[in-house]
């Protein structure tokens, strides 16, 4: 049965992903489908695989697009195998250190701004980096250019 074509609703039985999940990851460019005689959607089992590795990498926090380009460096006629799993989670090993790194100077950064009680957006860090927003004007820029023009500040 390895060429046995699997329907939407059995592909979102046995990979648990919703129907409108599967029809967003074709738009996405995640999987593909073939259509029935009768324009039904029919998935190849080797869907199921990369189903996994999808969810996986969303659950590490991986935008769809670097999940797509990888997907497109593997082979479609065969599900992703142990090797190509190494080689996917290698390359995103480095996105994740990097994402970690940043995550801790935000964590570090924010441990700053509660400690010194400043309350400043002239001096704080997180909020306005460099004192960028001194180039717009003096007082709350942000507050001030919501209402000049009813929309969200800067």
């Amino acid at each position: 049965m390895p060429n046995e074509l699997l329907t939407v609703g059995q592909m979102a039985e046995r990979s648990g992903v919703a129907v409108s999940t599967l029809h967003f990851y074709e738009r996405k460019g995640l999987i593909a489908c073939h259509r029935s005689g009768g324009n039904q959607r029919r998935y190849r089992r080797d869907t199921l695989r990369k189903l996994a590795v999808i969810r996986i990498a969303q659950r590490m926090g991986l935008p769809l697009e670097i999940i797509r380009d990888a997907l497109s460096r593997l082979p479609d006629e065969r599900a992703p195998t142990l090797a190509d799993w190494r080689r996917l989670s290698t390359a995103w090993r480095a996105e994740l250190d990097e994402r970690i790194g940043q995550l801790q100077a935000l964590r570090d950064q924010l441990t700053d701004c509660i400690g010194c009680g400043c309350l400043s957006l002239q001096r704080c860090r997180l909020r306005n980096p460099g004192d960028a927003l001194a180039e717009h004007g003096a007082g709350p820029r942000r507050l001030i250019e919501h209402d000049a023009d009813g929309s969200p500040g800067a």
